[in-house]
């Protein structure tokens, strides 16, 4: 009786830790990801993180290739979160070169202002 109990629990055991083949919809998503971040301006606002997302896409087919299918599933999420991390640093990054932009010009206006009325003005 224990060693069916024991070859049971085994057998419980070494399914639970069998991985499962990504879904192809993965890779897609994780694709998509690495577009979006393209599009939010990434190649020249946050090259690293969209440079990271890419290697970990490619490292995740070679890990399929190589059936590695946990180290594959696991490097399609870092993927995404590059990915995702290269599109906020992108709008982060815009809204700073946004806000200097408007600093300046409310400097410039602030000089004006003073030639105009002299020092009164402040």
């Amino acid at each position: 009786m224990f060693r069916l109990i024991f070859a049971l629990l085994m057998t419980v055991s070494l399914a639970a830790c069998v991985t499962t083949k990504p879904d192809p919809a993965a890779f897609a998503t994780a694709e998509e990801a690495i577009a979006a971040a393209e599009r939010a301006g990434a190649a020249e606002l946050a090259p690293m993180e969209l440079r990271f997302a890419r290697e970990k896409l490619d490292a995740a087919r070679r890990g399929m290739d190589s059936k590695q299918f946990d180290i594959a599933y696991w490097l399609i999420e870092e993927s995404e979160i590059n990915s995702e991390l290269a599109i906020e640093k992108s709008r982060t990054t815009l809204a700073q070169r946004k806000a200097n932009e408007l600093r300046r010009e409310n400097e410039v206006m602030r000089e004006e202002f003073i030639a105009e009325y002299g020092e009164d003005f402040e």
